[in-house]
């Protein structure tokens, strides 16, 4: 390293994602160092709107607002379960998708966490539920109250599973940009 140079930021905001069709959960922690907090947990509602590719349209723009507003160095992002419904596993698989789309168009490295492993990660027990989810956010992170929807905890736990998996690649999926992606994925794309 030279003298004009600094050192490495160990400074790094991480946006956790909760993609879904009537409500997207989002919530942002700041790391430095080895030490994380708390910045913003909310969510987007989206049932008010009949058309799903408007919903889409929505889920792009407010990710690319919290991208251009809060300056995410990493997203981490939930993973859609496999449900019975095929439909709705197409939804959800969209949504994920346009919040993936809005983080790669600005370049963020996207991880994508199972439920089980989020779950896993905040309260030792992949079957733990959103409530209990929710309470231990709450403990480790100092948070007052929790929201009415536990949507916006559930993004929030994905940022926080992501801080508590730093350097351990236990993710199944890691994205840098658009390359990267089609390269992972080259089954999805026609040729």
């Amino acid at each position: 390293m030279s003298q004009n140079q600094s050192p490495p930021s160990s400074e790094r905001i991480i946006l956790g994602i909760d993609p879904g069709t009537t409500i997207m959960g989002f919530g942002l922690i700041k790391v430095v160092g080895k030490k994380m907090s708390f910045l913003q947990l909310n969510e987007l509602k989206l049932n008010k709107y009949d058309d799903h590719y408007v919903r889409l349209k929505f889920i792009f723009e407010r990710t690319i607002e919290l991208i251009d507003t809060f300056h995410p160095d990493e997203i981490a992002i939930e993973a859609p379960f496999f449900g019975k419904n095929v439909q709705s596993m197409l939804k959800l698989g969209r949504a994920q998708g346009v919040a993936m789309a809005a983080g790669l168009s600005r370049s963020i490295p996207i991880t994508e966490y199972s439920p089980r492993k989020i779950k896993m990660a905040i309260t030792g027990s992949g079957n733990a539920s959103k409530e209990q989810v929710a309470k231990m956010l709450q403990s480790t992170l100092g948070l007052k109250t929790l929201p009415k929807n536990l949507d916006s905890t559930d993004g929030l736990a994905a940022a926080v599973c992501h801080f508590y998996n730093a350097g351990i690649q236990q993710s199944d999926k890691k994205f840098s940009g658009w390359s990267s992606f089609v390269k992972q994925e080259s089954h999805r794309v026609k040729k």
